[in-house]
């Protein structure tokens, strides 16, 4: 006989499940969610909040591919580059290092290339200019040489220092400077810059700000037909611009200057750009930078070299430039300016921060 109170029930059996090895580490607050939830589905995660932490993290980020895709530029245009001449590589000392300090001899030649060069003219170039550069972390020194100061060329006698270039190209000129100045000055490195890529490196800064110290009004020479003029002052140039400004030979509005502030000009334009390089704005054009700047050159050093020098312009106090002094200017041969040995121990001394 049945038992009246279970009648009208189904019928069925009562399992006990299983206790989960490790369901009592689990905190309180997931147990009572995963209760809540039908059918025991799992909380869904989160949507994580937006801080100026995060944001901050992201914006690193982003800077720091920016840079690495502006370093493989670099360093893949650096390796398309073809290097000096054999001589060149040959006449240059061992030893120093972007790091340590290792002098640089860069060399602006006037062979007639590019769009703002005159192309009518031919024949070997000589140095335009002849700037020496002692490179360190943390230090910058550049010393001017004028391209018409006197100097004995090995194997051609006495001369004006920029026939050196031509002669014999880089090396000869390399083995010129180091016998011009003496008092133990060796040369590691070279740079030869490519007027005809110039522009295209100061355009892809976006141009420079140069101080003129005085009026230019020069007549025509490369390809700037109706000559070139400039105000006195701080003055934004393109890239064409500060080619020309760099190269302006004659100053009718100045007649006294000479080759020594033609040098200066020219540093002026090398400060320029490290200005540049330093300018917030550049960051958003450094990769179209780091793949213009190795164009503009052709040199020993390889792409850590060239990087290194880079570096250290950009990092080092470039504010100690000088540009040797002459004892008498036309005194020399062929019109050649002379340099009293006294001038040449200063600034050797001064250069290599003895």
């Amino acid at each position: 006989m049945s038992d009246p109170r279970h009648e009208g029930r189904p019928d069925y059996k009562v399992y006990r499940s299983r206790r989960r090895r490790f369901g009592s580490l689990r905190p309180a607050g997931d147990r009572k969610s995963l209760l809540r939830r039908p059918g025991g589905d799992r909380p869904r995660r989160e949507r994580r909040e937006l801080t100026p932490g995060l944001v901050l993290r992201w914006i690193a980020l982003a800077a720091f591919a920016w840079i690495l895709i502006s370093l493989v530029l670099f360093i893949v245009s650096a390796q398309l580059q073809k290097g000096v001449s054999a001589a060149a590589d040959s006449a240059l000392a061992g030893g120093g290092t972007m790091l340590t300090g290792s002098t640089v001899l860069v060399l602006g030649s006037d062979q007639r290339a590019g769009d703002s060069i005159d192309k009518s003219q031919s024949g070997p170039g000589r140095a335009d200019s002849i700037l020496l550069l002692h490179a360190a972390f943390g230090s910058v020194r550049k010393l001017s040489i004028p391209r018409d100061s006197a100097a004995d060329i090995p194997g051609h006698g006495a001369q004006k220092i920029n026939a050196a270039y031509a002669l014999g190209g880089a090396g000869l000129t390399i083995e010129t400077v180091e016998r011009f100045l003496g008092n133990g000055l060796e040369i590691n490195h070279v740079v030869e810059v490519d007027f005809a890529d110039f522009p295209e490196l100061i355009d892809s800064l976006g141009g420079i700000t140069v101080n003129n110290r005085s009026r230019i009004c020069s007549p025509p020479f490369d390809n700037f037909f109706k000559g070139y003029r400039l105000p006195k002052g701080e003055q934004e140039l393109d890239g064409e611009r500060a080619l020309g400004f760099a190269r302006v030979r004659k100053n009718e509005c100045a007649p006294a200057e000479d080759d020594r502030d033609r040098a200066a000009r020219q540093q002026e334009v090398l400060s320029g750009i490290r200005g540049k390089l330093l300018s917030p704005s550049t960051f958003l054009r450094l990769p179209w930078v780091s793949w213009q700047a190795p164009k503009t050159i052709e040199s020993d050093m390889g792409s850590a070299g060239l990087f290194g020098l880079f570096t250290d312009l950009i990092t080092g106090n470039s504010d100690k430039s000088s540009v040797l002094r002459f004892s008498c200017g036309g005194c020399g041969p062929s019109g050649a300016a002379l340099v009293a040995d006294s001038e040449k121990r200063a600034a050797v001394k001064e250069l290599l921060g003895r």
